[in-house]
């Protein structure tokens, strides 16, 4: 097996931006329109458009890349991934319930992670077209132009996306507060953060690493940091892919909303 390497990242860089906009050009297409649908699990909703975009999405990738393993929404999970030094993470649409309720807040959201952790990401928002793109170590770019987390410590909870009982924490005895509109992909909430859209965005619990690897680079590559709330790092391909309560923020503002965390007594 050849062993990956930075040109081999270069040409998986391109391969990934042409899938996600190809992939976000087929979903967009069926947006909208009748498609069959289902339930899986208890109440994850998924259609045929999901299953298109993920055979789209794993043609092209995993036929150009053979070695890496591949892990997905809405593939069986294929356990050979745990050797594998790089894997795909791929949910082809996060936000499916907006995308059969008509809404624009769904995306096509893929990883490419190595060694537990992603050094590429991209995020296709194919409505309002918004592509976010980072490259470990290379920054975070929105439409080809670069992009960075807001700055500062202060908390502004109209800029505060995520459930309102675990914000509502951070909140002062007294005070009421109102959040931002609910964002109902996850990674495309994460991602708003990134281009300080947001000043900070929670998950709750249940989150898995299709949700959370690619925005999590793309956060990070901003100038950002996401972790577990307990300031924990968050690791991927790994046997167990569920993960708890997140927080993603600028990295000033990260830390004083773990530390304050840290602070609180237990729910």
């Amino acid at each position: 097996m050849e062993k990956p390497n930075e040109t081999s990242l270069a040409a998986d860089a391109r391969l990934l931006k042409e899938a996600v906009r190809e992939a976000g050009e087929l979903a967009r297409s069926m947006f909208g329109t009748e498609l069959r649908k289902w339930t899986k699990g208890v109440s994850s909703p998924v259609s045929e458009a999901d299953m298109a975009v993920n055979a789209l999405l794993e043609r092209r990738l995993r036929s150009a890349t053979p070695d890496y393993g591949w892990l997905s929404e809405e593939s069986a999970d294929d356990r050979e991934r745990l050797g594998r030094s790089r894997v795909w993470i791929v949910d082809p649409i996060d936000g499916t319930r907006s995308y059969l309720g008509g809404r624009n807040d769904w995306c096509v959201s893929v990883a490419l992670v190595e060694h537990g952790a992603p050094i590429l990401a991209a995020v296709h928002v194919p409505v309002s077209e918004e592509f976010f793109f980072a490259a470990r170590g290379s920054g975070t770019t929105l439409n080809e132009q670069p992009v960075r987390v807001a700055p500062g410590r202060e908390l502004e909870f109209s800029r505060v996306a995520g459930p309102k009982p675990l914000v509502e924490r951070l909140a002062p005895d007294s005070a009421r507060i109102e959040l931002h509109p609910r964002i109902g992909s996850l990674a495309l909430r994460l991602c708003r953060v990134a281009h300080g859209g947001l000043d900070a965005a929670f998950a709750g619990g249940q989150s898995r690493d299709w949700d959370l690897a690619a925005a999590h680079l793309i956060v990070q590559e901003a100038g950002g940091k996401m972790t577990a709330l307990s300031g924990e790092a968050i690791l991927y391909n790994r046997p167990e892919v569920v993960h708890g309560v997140l927080v993603a923020a600028g990295r000033d503002r990260h830390a004083d909303i773990v530390a304050q965390y840290r602070r609180l007594p237990p729910d």
